[in-house]
């Protein structure tokens, strides 16, 4: 089943509760709740009223979409993965989302990559614990910003709980998108979904609908259960979820159609 939601991101200035509701008007089944904007790291009360929210409102707690990045000295690094985790916990995600550093694959030094994989693998060991997955951001300027080098990175860590995000990458054609997520597809849980063309531009996300239909289609075939979650709409408008939202259902029905 691949479950249709929303990253609260989208509607960084709007409150928990408007969120919420938007979501259950738009018909979405899930939400991601951003640890920048909603759910600050370690801010117990904050997880707790979103949850109560929507859980309140018949959503599921699609994930915590931090933005820890695994950088800083050992002790720095220890009291934010702390506060990701015990936010995480109070909101009841089955799912952190985390960030592979913050410098790009052919960029960065053995040593750098070697504390990131360390650290990943010893942070996963802590959510494993609490029955969480860690889900890696599949984005540019980061150790994920190409496929070779996220499969690398995914093999290095060889860790269960420890999956990928996947979206397509800015400026990247439809067939060489898809080819990606082919590739690391045994290892992906969660769709970040939005039409941006052909860089940052938004559109309506039917406007990329050969590029979804077929993506969701890959999913389908392959058969996991995955959320399928809007990342920004066009202008910021939140008028634009529920089209956004019937759009999204459209294009999952269509993938899993073709994949029958």
């Amino acid at each position: 089943m691949i479950r249709p939601g929303l990253c609260s991101v989208t509607f960084r200035e709007l409150d928990v509760a408007r969120i919420v509701e938007l979501s259950a008007d738009a018909g979405l089944a899930c939400v991601e709740w951003a640890g920048d904007a909603h759910v600050p790291p370690g801010d117990v009360a904050a997880a707790e009223h979103a949850r109560t929210l929507t859980e309140g409102a018949g959503l599921a707690v699609a994930s915590y979409g931090s933005y820890l990045r695994f950088e800083g000295s050992d002790e720095e690094f220890a009291a934010q993965a702390a506060g990701v985790l015990t936010a995480a916990r109070a909101l009841g995600a089955p799912r952190i989302r985390v960030w592979a550093g913050r410098t790009g694959s052919a960029e960065a030094s053995a040593a750098e990559r070697a504390q990131i994989i360390a650290r990943i693998r010893r942070f996963a060991d802590d959510t494993a614990a609490h029955g969480i997955d860690l889900g890696l951001e599949f984005h540019g300027r980061t150790l994920t910003d190409e496929i070779t080098s996220t499969l690398r990175l995914l093999q290095e860590i060889d860790h269960d709980r420890v999956l990928s995000y996947w979206q397509p990458h800015q400026g990247m054609s439809d067939g060489d998108a898809l080819e990606t997520l082919r590739q690391v597809l045994p290892r992906t849980s969660t769709i970040h979904v939005f039409s941006w063309w052909p860089m940052h531009e938004r559109l309506p996300l039917a406007e990329r609908a050969p590029l979804w239909r077929e993506a969701f289609g890959i999913l389908a075939a392959e058969g996991s259960d995955r959320d399928a979650l809007l990342e920004f709409v066009p202008q910021d408008d939140p008028g634009m979820l529920a089209r956004e939202a019937e759009s999204l259902r459209e294009l999952i029905a269509a993938g899993e159609e073709s994949a029958l």
